[in-house]
């Protein structure tokens, strides 16, 4: 296979493992999941029969795999004790990251809310650095670039590099660019101009040696909105050919790339069955992809 590897967020419902039962349905190369419920502090512990089968699994199937950690989390709040909960619940991802073999655990960095930019993004860099002294396993952060919702931090390349510049030892820090989230935050890469300069800035910024990981969602909302809405593949305001140029792209050829995009749902929370939208989004990036 010539290209990057294309995949899905996919569910754990039933399982941790059942997520790589309804990627082989789906015809995934990669995988993005949450290891607990999203909209909890805290998991479960995991069972290790199933650290073990899952492990198993995605090196036999070599399925990079990387985990969303949970909404919840704000390493940015002014709130003290919101923040220690953050704090905690990230470290609770990693190390499931970590007993996983997760290729990388993707944050939204945080909201400062009533606060400001500058004590938000220093609030972020501490929370980071606490939680990786506290890991353990070799499980990387990856930051998130955002809509910039509100007052929601990561939208701009500037403040995901302050978040770094921050911490005394970065290396186990990189990033995961959402293609809904470029667009809602005003990065062209709709254009094909755009899209160079855009690329370019975030390796002058950032650096492409440090992206890891792409969430493949068009956008329901125009260029700038500061809105996250996703939308399927060449359904929204990027349209097919930024995808088309993604998928294609050599400097990104070695990356999991993973959809993002509305599902049709409505089967029971058990199935492996795979969702109808999820195969329509991936054969077409297949398409683009093999063109090349």
């Amino acid at each position: 296979m010539i290209g990057p590897r294309l995949g899905a967020h996919l569910s754990i419902a039933g399982g941790i493992t059942r997520a790589i039962d309804r990627a082989e349905a789906t015809g995934c190369e990669s995988l993005q999941i949450f290891t607990k419920n999203s909209n909890q502090w805290r998991g479960r512990p995991l069972d290790d029969k199933d650290i073990a089968e899952f492990r198993a699994r995605i090196t036999r199937l070599n399925l990079p795999a990387v985990s969303h950690a949970s909404y919840l989390i704000n390493l940015a709040a002014p709130d003290e004790t919101l923040r220690e909960k953050s704090i905690a619940a990230l470290e609770d991802e990693l190390a499931r990251g970590d007993q996983l073999g997760l290729a990388g655990v993707v944050l939204h960095p945080g909201a400062y809310t009533t606060s400001t930019e500058t004590d938000g993004i220093k609030r972020i860099a501490e929370g980071i650095a606490t939680a990786q002294f506290r890991q353990s396993g070799p499980t990387p952060l990856l930051l998130e670039h955002t809509a910039g919702q509100g007052t929601m931090l990561g939208h701009r390349f500037e403040q995901l590099r302050a978040m770094i510049d921050h911490l005394d030892d970065p290396s186990q820090v990189a990033f995961c660019l959402d293609t809904c989230h470029l667009v809602a935050a005003g990065y062209d890469i709709i254009s094909e101009t755009g899209y160079e300069q855009v690329f370019n800035e975030f390796d002058k910024i950032l650096g492409l040696n440090r992206l890891t990981v792409f969430h493949l969602n068009d956008s329901k909302k125009p260029l700038g909105s500061r809105v996250d809405r996703h939308d399927g593949i060449g359904q929204g305001h990027l349209g097919a050919e930024p995808f088309k140029r993604l998928v294609q792209d050599a400097r990104f050829r070695h990356l999991p790339m993973v959809l993002e995009t509305p599902k049709k749902g409505g089967g029971r929370p058990s199935d492996i069955t795979a969702d109808p939208l999820d195969l329509g989004n991936l054969s077409l990036l297949k398409r683009f992809r093999d063109e090349s």
